[in-house]
């Protein structure tokens, strides 16, 4: 069972309202893309994916033309071009994607989710921002009760992830392709899949394939559901 939230973050559900109000530089930015693109989503752009789900990927933030302007995670950019065509490839998920709402794909198991709810500028949220957020983080992580694993999409999404579970960065260093055991939990820590990591060949699709190999072996060993 996932730990329960502190006291200070117990009134927030799993969800952030579309028009979430708590970071006003995000905020701001959110309410200048709507005047530039009023057809956009443009909003905190909420989880996808099934409830039960013991497996949770954790990215950073929004897209600015991808998930601010589609309302689902990493959907309409580069980074969800490969996240999903890996996840097709390893069970977590059956359909088409088409970088569309509306292409009917259904994640398996899984859920994904962000750090950060709405989009930043330059994509890069302030630390205050990431802190205001984990709320919600919290209350997502509280509301799956089947989970058992998160792959951790770079350090921003890994550093939530600790800070939420009351967890020491010095105890669990981030690393592509690490495991850390956290209680009931166990995280895969990844590489961003953003354009910027692949064009460069700091991730490439093997590297990225081979963390959610290993989360594929890891919940295939688990007990089967009683």
């Amino acid at each position: 069972m996932v730990p329960a939230p502190s006291p200070s973050l117990s009134s927030f559900p799993p969800e952030a309202p579309r028009d979430c109000p708590r970071c006003p530089r995000l905020v701001a930015f959110r309410e200048e893309a709507a005047r530039a693109e009023p057809t956009w989503f443009n909003g905190a752009v909420p989880s996808f994916g099934t409830s039960d789900a013991r497996l949770l990927i954790v990215g950073l933030a929004p897209g600015l033309r991808g998930a601010n302007r589609t309302g689902r995670p990493f959907t309409g950019d580069y980074a969800g071009e490969l996240l999903y065509s890996t996840l097709l490839a390893f069970g977590f998920a059956r359909g088409t994607y088409r970088a569309d709402p509306a292409d009917g794909l259904m994640l398996v198991d899984c859920m994904i989710t962000n750090a950060v709810r709405c989009v930043p500028p330059e994509n890069k949220p302030l630390p205050s921002e990431v802190a205001t957020c984990r709320g919600f983080f919290s209350a997502r992580l509280a509301a799956l009760p089947r989970l058992r694993a998160l792959v951790v999409l770079g350090r921003v999404a890994h550093e939530q992830t600790l800070a939420t579970l009351a967890l020491k960065k010095s105890q669990f260093p981030f690393r592509h392709g690490a495991r850390h055991v956290a209680g009931p939990l166990t995280l895969f820590d990844s590489l961003h899949c953003s354009r910027l990591n692949t064009n460069t060949g700091r991730l490439t699709t093997e590297m990225f394939h081979d963390v959610f190999r290993d989360v594929r072996a890891f919940l295939d060993e688990l007990p089967a559901k009683k």
